[in-house]
C-alpha cells in the first residue's frame, strides 16, 4: 500500500476535484480539516486502496470484523486548572461582545488495548470514517446531505448524562442549553441561506440516545431545509466551502469566534472539527468530525469540547468535555 499522506491536497484541488466528480455524476469519498486547508477527495475504488474505511448512512465500504478483546480506555483529561484559563480567556471575549458562543475544545490522552481499525470495528455511529494511521471518527452529527434540489443540516448542539434523573427533561428546560441550541440553528439557518432558498427550520429539538462504553449520553438536535439552485452540482466545491466552517463547532459569530478559538486553544485541532463524506452521484451526504481520534506519535488522542455562553458554568463545561472522550458501542 501507497503511504496514505500522498491522498491529502490543497484547498483549491478539493474544490476542483469535487467539482469534477459532481460534474460528471461520479461518486467520491471526502474529508476537509478545520481549517479548510487540507483534505482528501477519491473515488470509492481509490479509497479501498488506501485502506480507508467507512460507515456514511447506508454507504460504507466493508463489512464488519470480529474483535476478540473487550475495550480498554484510559482517559487523561487536561487538568481543571488548564481548562479553566483557557475557559476564562473565553468569558472574557463574551463580557467584551467579541462573541456570544464559543465552541472550545481540548486533546485529551488516551491509552487503548485496541487499534484505530478495531475501534472502528466495535464503534456504532452514523457517520464513521477511519484514515490508517491518522484518526478515527464516529460521528453523530450530519453536517448537510442533499435530497434532489434540497438541502439539509441537522446541528447538535446540547448534551446531558442519561443517567441523570429526569435527563431529558432537564436538557429540554435548561436556559443555557436553550440559549446554545437556539443560538446555533440561526447560524445554521443564515449559513444555509447563503447557497440556498426557502430555508426553514422542519424540526426544532428533538432527542437522540448515544451507547457509549462510559454511559449513555442524549443529544439534542434540530433539522433546518433550503432548495438549492439549479446547476449547484456544477459547483458543489464551492457550495461547500461557503458552508465551512460548521457552525456547531465553532460559534458565533462566526468569524471572529474562529479568530478567538486559534487565540484561545493551545493546539491543532487538525481533522478534527472539519467535515466528511460521500456523493453518490445524484446526492452528498456529510458530517460533522466529531468524536474524533488521532493517531500521534505520542500515542492516541482524543478531542473533544462544548459550547460556551455567558450562562456557563465552568465545573459543567469541564465535566461536558471530558464526558464526550468515549466510544460509541452498540
Amino acid at each position: 500500500m501507497k503511504s496514505i499522506q500522498s491522498i491529502f491536497i490543497t484547498r483549491t484541488e478539493i474544490i476542483d476535484k469535487i467539482n469534477h466528480f459532481s460534474r460528471r455524476g461520479e461518486s467520491f469519498l471526502f474529508a476537509i480539516d478545520f481549517s479548510g486547508e487540507k483534505g482528501f477527495v477519491l473515488s470509492p475504488q481509490e479509497a479501498e486502496n488506501k485502506g480507508i474505511r467507512y460507515e456514511i448512512g447506508n454507504l460504507k465500504n466493508d463489512g464488519n470484523h470480529s474483535v476478540k478483546s473487550p475495550l480498554k480506555f484510559d482517559l487523561f483529561p487536561v487538568s481543571f486548572k488548564t481548562y479553566k484559563i483557557a475557559f476564562e480567556k473565553v468569558i472574557h471575549h463574551l463580557k467584551r461582545g467579541d462573541t456570544y458562543l464559543l465552541n472550545l475544545t481540548f486533546p485529551t490522552p488516551l491509552q487503548s488495548n485496541l487499534s484505530l481499525s478495531e475501534i472502528f470495528d466495535i464503534s456504532c455511529a452514523p457517520f464513521k470514517l477511519l484514515v490508517p494511521g491518522h484518526f478515527i471518527v464516529f460521528s453523530p452529527e450530519m453536517f448537510i446531505r442533499t435530497e434532489q434540489s434540497l438541502v439539509f443540516s441537522n446541528p447538535m448542539k446540547g448534551t446531558i448524562d442519561a443517567g441523570v434523573p429526569d435527563a431529558e427533561e432537564r436538557l429540554m428546560s435548561d436556559e443555557k442549553e436553550f440559549f446554545e441550541h437556539n443560538t446555533i440553528v440561526d447560524l445554521i439557518r443564515n449559513d444555509l441561506s447563503m447557497v440556498s432558498t426557502n430555508v426553514i427550520v422542519t424540526r426544532f429539538r428533538y432527542i437522540d440516545r448515544i451507547h457509549s462504553n462510559r454511559g449513555d449520553l442524549l443529544h439534542m438536535s434540530s433539522e433546518v431545509c433550503g432548495t438549492l439552485p439549479d446547476g449547484f452540482r456544477q459547483r458543489l466545491g464551492e457550495l461547500l466551502f461557503t458552508l465551512l466552517p460548521a457552525g456547531s463547532v465553532t460559534g458565533a459569530p462566526k468569524e471572529m469566534t474562529v479568530k478567538i478559538i486559534q487565540e484561545t486553544e493551545s493546539y491543532d485541532r487538525g481533522f478534527y472539527t472539519g467535515i466528511f463524506g460521500y456523493f453518490d452521484g445524484v446526492n452528498l451526504t456529510s458530517a460533522v468530525s466529531i468524536r474524533f481520534i488521532e493517531e500521534t506519535d505520542r500515542g492516541l488522542v482524543f478531542k473533544s469540547g462544548g459550547g460556551i455562553t455567558a450562562l456557563s458554568s465552568l465545573e459543567r463545561e469541564y465535566d461536558e468535555m471530558v464526558q464526550k472522550v468515549y466510544v460509541p458501542v452498540f
